[in-house]
């Protein structure tokens, strides 16, 4: 029995290591620009070996995505906890920087966006729906607000994704200025 822990915690320790170093092979690259061999290379194992751990690539990327959903929601708890009043306003602006916060992790945001691209996966794009339901789930119980209201934060929050990744942030000419306004 003891054997049986120590494999099983072994191999969730190298599904842990794998993902570590998946989320930088597939931010740089993206998922069609990624291999199972690039990922199981980058990580110190063998294809095969990487093949024990994940179905496939797509069950892989997935994983990813939930990662980072969850990551959003540990990120979204922190600041909703951090609220004093229940005005939905104020806490969808406490939502919002801890997402601007989140999303200067490069590998997680360029995840993120990879993932949108990739949703005409079938596993992706179950991921993807799903990070969403989550999100805005989360969004209309601890804000309270409205539908017009959480769909304004999600697509402040995408506008905001594409600015980080063009890196539009330090841009100083109208057109930034306009999408930072």
């Amino acid at each position: 029995m003891e054997t049986r822990t120590r494999q099983r915690s072994t191999a969730d320790e190298r599904r842990a290591t794998v993902m570590r170093t998946a989320i930088k092979t597939f931010a740089e690259r993206g998922y069609y620009g990624t291999s199972t061999m690039d990922v199981a290379k980058a990580a110190g194992i063998s294809q095969g070996y990487l093949y024990r751990l994940f179905k496939d690539k797509e069950t892989l990327f997935a994983a990813l995505v939930d990662f980072c959903s969850a990551r959003l929601r540990e990120g979204a708890a922190a600041a909703a906890a951090s609220v004093e009043s229940t005005d939905p306003e104020a806490v969808l602006k406490a939502l919002t920087a801890s997402y601007d916060e989140i999303i200067t992790d490069r590998d997680v945001l360029m995840i993120l966006m990879h993932a949108q691209c990739s949703a005409s996966e079938p596993v992706i794009g179950e991921a993807v729906r799903a990070c969403y339901a989550k999100q805005v789930e989360y969004v209309r119980a601890v804000s309270g607000a409205s539908d017009e209201q959480i769909r304004r934060y999600f697509a402040d929050g995408l506008l905001s994704n594409v600015l980080v990744a063009i890196d539009a942030l330090t841009i100083d000419a109208p057109w930034a200025r306009t999408l930072r306004a």
